[in-house]
């Protein structure tokens, strides 16, 4: 599953980002919309970890989506 897959639907993705990343508010996540580059930030800012990390947190979380549809 690409990230273009995510962020189409992003409605039904929310739920599985919010608990993968907790300290992400619904706020949050309704600004993010679907937009790869934004979850990074605020994953960043959130969590306080490298971009390197973040990079490989959400590729991981990719990787799961699709094992799940």
């Amino acid at each position: 599953m690409n990230w273009d897959t995510i962020q189409g639907n992003w409605k039904q993705f929310k739920g599985n980002v919010k608990e993968q990343w907790g300290k992400l508010t619904d706020d949050d996540l309704d600004q993010i919309a679907g937009k790869r580059d934004q979850l990074a930030g605020r994953i960043q800012e959130a969590y306080g970890i490298e971009k390197d990390e973040v990079e490989k947190q959400i590729h991981e979380f990719e990787k799961r989506q699709k094992d799940q549809f």
